[in-house]
């Protein structure tokens, strides 16, 4: 482990500046190589000491920037706008747009917990594929192939009439 941290020490400033290459700010820099650090000591069992140490580091910078694109594109949408001021968030609720939802609801409820989870962590709370296999702590082939078994039954019991009589 010591030499692990040496390499990691010797790599810093050319992480450093390959994070102020993506995000064109010091201080996000920072904040990006030292989130790459606790990610690369947190699963220093996983490197392969067969490949070079600074591209796993650099591979692990970049995939901890893309998610946070993403995040912040989930999260904050294409604008800073106040949410009291955004069309997107006000719903004109229907009596039929409320069944509607209760249903998919009860029909969620249906599905196996692990279906459930994945479903909800992705769809509802805007994590990537990548994020709710961490966060999960499963294979991301797992969510991916969970998400489309939880969709597939979703949609399956959505063409289903109430009460299973056509």
């Amino acid at each position: 482990m010591s030499d692990f941290k040496s390499d990691m020490i010797a790599v810093l400033p050319r992480l450093r500046r390959f994070a102020q290459t993506l995000t064109r700010s010091v201080p996000e820099a920072d904040d990006l190589v030292q989130e790459a650090c606790l990610r690369a000591l947190s699963r220093a069992h996983l490197w392969d000491q067969g490949q070079p140490f600074d591209r796993w580091l650099f591979r692990i910078t970049r995939n901890l920037w893309i998610s946070e694109l993403r995040k912040n594109k989930v999260r904050l949408g294409e604008g800073h706008i106040p949410a009291e001021e955004s069309a997107e968030l006000v719903t004109m609720e229907t009596g039929e747009s409320r069944v509607a939802f209760s249903q998919l609801q009860g029909r969620i409820a249906t599905l196996p917990s692990e279906l459930t989870t994945v479903l909800l962590v992705v769809s509802v709370e805007g994590y990537s594929y990548a994020e709710a296999a961490e966060l999960l702590d499963i294979p991301i082939g797992t969510v991916m192939s969970r998400i489309h078994r939880a969709r597939k039954t979703l949609a399956q019991k959505i063409a289903e009439p109430e009460g299973g009589v056509l």
